[in-house]
């Protein structure tokens, strides 16, 4: 006879059994009763409860979502937003689906960066040979060469990449909110050279090679039924952990590891390789940043404006009790909406400060990083 259980019912059966073990020789007949039960357990039938396989389309058409002429993600058939929960009490699968799709748009936005804002992608280190792992940034063909203003345009930290502000604004709400993408074309209109860095993009994985570790049991001194019953209890015990294993992952995802990007392996590194080996390297009298979230905080002591979250109106001033950047109000109470909510009165913060700038008594500030590097020390 098979009989199937849920999880609910195997967990407290699995912390019975340890509690009777630790008893006395009375438990022994318990003890026995619910081995001869377990053993009856159906364990694939058991499984077949568990979430579907973690098998995704890699284009936005498997998905079927594609953007509108509004920058709006929207399902091809029925024209309704995009859906978290496709299946019900699957939170892990759901999310999985989620993070598949933002993969498939964050490379949809790179596409977008090369063709409509006629940006070009620059591999880094620039010194890199064909085998190491590689990161890389986009740039305007004037970027180096824009003898006034260069502006650079710095993404926070998590998922997004290069040309970014927000995953979840692109997939929830539109392009022009969650990207740089109106910053970039606005800017090229404007006459400055662009670079877009990409901070996050700092190793590449590939799959961890497996280790087969060479069982020492046949080598033994110890009698040959005493090593059978060790076998068979090292069997038994592996059985379990592998149905454990296979009930807590049972995609049984491939084991990752991470290669790192020479002189790129943190946000901070980036920030001071792009800096060093282009922007330092720029023509342009001015340069502007636009950085968002975490992307600000290498830049919080030079002359600068903070657009931050506020239920005031946009660009009321805000009290700050850090020694950072003036303080004003983005508009909106939405941390990920700051960026798009500010959008003119930056501009109009850039002009201003381009319009008022005059010969200074102030000795030039150079562009390179105040970073000690290791040889250094």
């Amino acid at each position: 006879m098979s009989i199937s259980l849920s999880s609910l019912i195997l967990l407290p059966i699995w912390i019975n059994m340890a509690q009777i073990q630790q008893g006395g020789p009375d438990e022994k007949e318990k003890t026995t009763a619910l081995k001869d039960l377990l053993s009856r357990i159906d364990l694939d039938e058991l499984m077949k409860k568990d979430e579907p396989p973690l098998d995704f389309p890699d284009t936005l058409e498997g998905f079927e979502y594609a953007f509108n002429e509004k920058g709006q993600l929207r399902h091809i058939k029925t024209g309704e937003p995009f859906v978290f929960n496709y299946r019900e009490d699957l939170h892990r699968w759901n999310q999985k689906r989620y993070e598949a799709l933002g993969e498939i748009i964050t490379k949809y936005v790179y596409e977008l960066l090369e063709k409509d804002c006629n940006l070009k992608k620059v591999s880094i280190p620039v010194d890199a040979t064909e085998s190491e792992p590689k990161s890389f940034i986009f740039m305007s063909e004037d970027a180096l060469t824009n003898p006034q203003k260069l502006m650079v345009l710095i993404h926070g930290s998590g998922v997004v990449r290069a040309g970014q502000w927000a995953r979840r604004l692109i997939i929830n709400e539109d392009l022009d909110s969650g990207t740089q993408i109106p910053f970039i074309k606005r800017a090229v209109a404007e006459g400055y050279g662009v670079i877009v860095l990409n901070p996050n993009e700092n190793y590449i994985e590939v799959e961890k090679p497996k280790i087969h570790v060479q069982s020492s049991s046949d080598s033994s001194d110890e009698p040959a039924e005493k090593r059978e019953r060790k076998d068979k209890v090292s069997k038994e015990t592996k059985k379990r952990r592998d149905f454990y294993e296979k009930y807590r992952n049972p995609q049984r995802e491939k084991e990752m590891m991470q290669l790192y990007i020479r002189e790129n392996g943190s946000p901070e590194e980036h920030a001071i390789y792009v800096w060093d080996h282009f922007i330092a390297q720029a023509a342009a009298e001015n340069v502007f940043f636009v950085a968002h979230s975490y992307g600000g905080l290498a830049f919080v002591e030079l002359n600068c404006c903070n657009w931050v979250s506020s239920s005031e109106p946009l660009d009321t001033s805000v009290e700050s009790m850090l020694p950072d950047c003036p303080r004003v109000s983005a508009g909106t109470d939405r941390h990920e909406l700051t960026s798009w909510k500010s959008f003119p009165s930056i501009f109009k913060f850039f002009t201003e400060a381009s319009e008022a700038k005059t010969s200074s008594l102030k000795p030039a500030v150079t562009r390179r990083s105040h970073r000690i590097k290791h040889e250094e020390l």
